[in-house]
């Protein structure tokens, strides 16, 4: 998932392959920012129609700017197919770099606007899809639009090696045992509950919760707290709806389809589900804010770190 527009990330050999590309060409032509704006407007819009139309010129000054460019790169940008113009490694590599000027010029705008140091670049954070939809979402929306000139880009994921890869520089994870290489804060408790819609108690007699119809994460979290208790309590009860995502667990409770066991903070106001139980024990854990070592020196984490350690608001 991208947030504050497209961002083109690249391995390493294949950013040094581009830009050797670059170097070479440079040498009877000089990029200038008017290029690179061509290049990632195509890059996004994959189409002449959808460039054209970000850049606020007609589909055939495009088309021939981008030809013009590759006959002085002597290199090829884009792949046409019926697809739309598809980039070559040396046009992602260049998006990649137009995007940084972009978010380079917009924090120099905004720190003329303000008259002061201006917070920008781009931080790569990654949650789970439950997290994202009850906890982060409602905290970006509260302090993000204080920095108009910081990108962040984000990523759903279960794994803690997100962070042990440097594929992203902060996390946000429920765990009991932070990994030891990390480094961060627990923001809170987390507890579970079983629930059910209003619309599915309705349609029952009482609640057993052995005969009632379950829904349960499958095979991608088989150790997670909530499986183990169910299969403690209800050894007889076979799910049946199993979800790839507790977000996708939740969406079913919530269209009435049975009962689940969820994190308090999928069960607020407003969210459509019942608890049916206090919370169960030995499902407790915790929800931490993580980073690397070495992310602590970069001003763009550390001000993203801070803001999610005060705005992310646990119930």
């Amino acid at each position: 998932m991208l947030i504050a527009g497209g961002h083109y990330r690249l391995a390493s050999t294949q950013s040094i392959l581009a830009f050797t590309q670059v170097f070479n060409a440079a040498t009877h032509y000089q990029l200038d920012y008017p290029d690179l704006a061509l290049i990632l407007a195509l890059v996004r819009g994959g189409s002449l129609a959808r460039a054209s139309a970000l850049l606020k010129v007609d589909v055939s000054t495009v088309f021939r700017a981008v030809r013009r460019l590759e006959a002085a790169l002597g290199q090829q940008l884009f792949d046409k197919s019926r697809a739309g113009y598809l980039p070559t490694s040396l046009a992602q590599a260049l998006a990649q770099q137009a995007e940084r000027a972009e978010q380079a010029l917009e924090a120099a705008r905004v720190g003329v606007e303000q008259g002061g140091e201006v917070i920008s670049g781009t931080v790569r954070l990654t949650c789970t899809d439950s997290v994202l939809q009850g906890l982060l979402l409602p905290a970006l929306a509260r302090f993000m639009p204080a920095y108009p000139a910081l990108a962040v880009e984000l990523c759903t994921s279960n794994d803690f090696a997100n962070l042990s890869r440097r594929d992203a520089d902060i996390a946000l994870r429920l765990t009991r045992t932070p990994p030891e290489h990390l480094v961060g804060r627990q923001l809170g408790a987390v507890s579970y509950r079983v629930c059910a819609s209003d619309a599915y108690l309705k349609t029952l007699a009482s609640v057993d919760l052995e005969r009632l119809t379950w829904i349960a994460p499958d095979d991608f979290l088989p150790d997670h707290p909530t499986v183990a208790w169910r299969r403690q309590q209800w050894p007889g009860v076979q799910p049946a709806y199993r979800c790839n995502s507790m977000l996708s667990v939740s969406e079913l409770a919530r269209a009435g389809l049975g009962v689940a066991v969820l994190p308090d903070f999928l069960l607020g106001e407003g969210s459509g589900l019942q608890p049916l139980s206090e919370a169960l024990s030995g499902c407790d854990t915790a929800l931490w804010l993580l980073t690397r070592p070495d992310c602590r020196a970069l001003r763009s984490v550390v001000t993203l770190f801070d803001e999610l350690a005060r705005g992310v608001r646990l119930p």
